[in-house]
């Protein structure tokens, strides 16, 4: 197995505040990462130098085998897909879902001269068929409902035949039927093995999907733990990153977290 993503002593800081501070982390070929940490953990950062779109302030980042900061980004991040809110907020509200992922060949978040072939067309039919979507090619990316936009932008970021794909926060904002749909989905995309390697960025152990075989938690921009997914998703370790006490199961492939009764109690003294 390659590594996909090796980050060596990655630190990131802006200004006085430390984001990331001295990860290494390495991802191999045929990987399905989750990354969860509490709000301001680190996550988002983090996948934006996995994505090419931040470099570290410190440490070295090698993407898909091209040491970051040594390659031209622009060469490199057609090969990684990505979906986020931030790119999400870039599409134009009066495009259509179709030019959504169409324009994703490119790399751009609007339709404008460029033109595309048959086969262009017919992969974004097909990846907008493989999450649902596909009745919606015609209709204006700003007139979905949340659920259909996460779905789309999934389709989007795979449209370019991707070798890593980065999902941030993809269930966020969903209710809970839509929140269970995506996380079939997605569980259908890690079972397939001509899927590229997947980082999924979450704050629910709910929303790890079946079939995703490593973890890394993240707490105060370093690594909390990291490894196989059963050996990380621990009452113990999750405890540690969330900073509250956790009783955790797991059942049918999925995860489930509560936090312990006397947590909750010490939470209401507190708040007196």
């Amino acid at each position: 197995m390659t590594d996909v993503l090796d980050l060596q002593d990655v630190t990131v800081r802006r200004g006085a505040t430390t984001i990331l501070d001295g990860l290494s982390w390495q991802i191999r070929d045929g990987e399905r990462w989750v990354v969860l940490g509490r709000n301001g953990a680190g996550k988002t950062s983090l996948l934006q130098v996995c994505s090419g779109r931040m470099h570290p302030t410190s440490g070295t980042a090698h993407l898909l085998g091209e040491r970051l900061g040594g390659v031209d980004v622009f060469e490199l991040r057609p090969r990684i897909g990505l979906s986020s809110a931030a790119l999400a907020d870039r599409i134009p509200s009066g495009e259509t879902v179709l030019d959504v992922v169409l324009t994703a060949s490119y790399g751009y978040t609007g339709r404008w001269r460029e033109s595309y072939e048959e086969q262009d067309e017919a992969r974004a039919h097909e990846l907008l068929r493989a999450f649902g979507v596909e009745h919606l090619a015609a209709r204006y990316f700003g007139t979905l409902s949340e659920g259909e936009r996460k779905r789309v932008q999934i389709a989007r970021a795979l449209m370019s035949d991707p070798e890593l794909l980065l999902l941030d926060e993809p269930a966020a904002g969903l209710d809970l039927g839509g929140r269970e749909e995506l996380v079939a989905a997605l569980a259908e995309l890690a079972a397939d093995p001509r899927s590229p390697v997947i980082v999924l960025v979450t704050h629910h152990v709910e929303e790890v999907p079946p079939g995703f075989t490593h973890a890394l938690l993240l707490r105060d921009g370093r690594a909390q733990a990291a490894g196989p997914v059963a050996e990380v998703l621990t009452a113990d370790e999750l405890s540690a990153t969330f900073g509250v006490p956790l009783a955790v199961q797991r059942g049918g492939g999925r995860w489930a977290a509560r936090a312990l009764p006397a947590a909750l109690t010490g939470a209401r003294a507190a708040a007196r």
